[in-house]
């Protein structure tokens, strides 16, 4: 898979991936990143990539013809709009993307869809953002990594890429640990196998993970579930999956109305929220 990244910080990025698993995904030829500096795109003295909006208003936006001039240089068309603009010629195994508040939330489903294809374009905003003749010629989707605002769609880049690349197969060694983890798929979406996994360990189903602990078994005073210690795969599943759901609940309450859940899962979530009520009656 490749990330071609359009950015006017292509440094910013150096030491992001010479990292860890991104370095070696690299390394191993899993993974290409491409980095190109829009200002390279430039036919000024000042090399200008940003211009006043019309209409007025705060900041500056990030001008049409350094991203067009840099996305043909890619291979990317405008797609088709009246007579004059040529058909668009991208590949279907690839799209373009807007790094931009007013996207659409970036989830691990999102970057289970992008590891699919084999190439993904990041334009990264600056400023006030892109001229929107951009997105609406060169744009398949508009991704945002969260409700809040950076200066620049560089971390967001950042971080599609590492999430993404995590579903690659190949990418993290163990084919299990892309699903096992918080979002992951559901048990009956899970088809990996892999000796040394036991299936104790239940697919998130969208929910987040459970507690993980290690040794020692005892640590300031406090000593590993001994539920965990017994090798009773089916008491630790039932264990693990009750933990997703109340750390789901107690941080991420939201997840719960979109998760598929079994009766007998619907009537742990019932025992723990009516904890939690009775636990909040009591200290009032």
């Amino acid at each position: 898979m490749r990330f071609d990244i359009l950015t006017i910080f292509p440094g910013f990025f150096e030491s992001v991936f010479a990292q860890g698993i991104v370095r070696r995904a690299q390394t191993e030829g899993l993974l290409e990143i491409g980095l190109h500096d829009l200002r390279a795109f430039t036919h000024d003295r000042h090399r200008t990539v940003d211009d006043r909006p019309f209409g007025g208003g705060e900041g500056m936006l990030l001008k049409p013809e350094p991203l067009a001039e840099a996305l043909v240089s890619l291979g990317v068309a405008p797609r088709a709009h009246g007579e004059q603009a040529p058909a668009n010629l991208r590949r279907p195994n690839e799209k373009v993307i807007l790094l931009s508040a007013q996207g659409r939330v970036f989830t691990q489903a999102v970057a289970r869809e992008l590891a699919r294809l084999d190439r993904v374009v990041l334009l990264c905003g600056r400023y006030e953002g892109v001229d929107e003749r951009i997105n609406e010629l060169y744009c398949d989707m508009e991704l945002s990594i969260g409700d809040y605002v950076l200066s620049g769609g560089e971390l967001a880049a950042a971080v599609v890429v590492d999430a993404t690349m995590r579903m690659i197969p190949g990418v993290l060694g163990n084919e299990a640990s892309g699903e096992f983890e918080s979002f992951g798929a559901s048990d009956g979406e899970i088809d990996v196998d892999v000796e040394g996994v036991p299936r104790s360990q239940h697919g998130a189903g969208g929910l987040l993970d459970y507690p993980q602990y290690t040794r020692p078994a005892e640590f300031g005073g406090l000593n590993v579930p001994q539920v965990l210690l017994n090798g009773d795969h089916a008491a630790i599943r039932r264990w693990r999956r009750e933990q997703q759901l109340k750390k789901t609940l107690k941080n991420r309450p939201d997840l719960l109305e979109r998760a598929s859940l079994s009766a007998a899962e619907r009537a742990v979530l019932f025992s723990l929220r009516n904890a939690v009520g009775a636990n909040g009656a009591s200290e009032d």
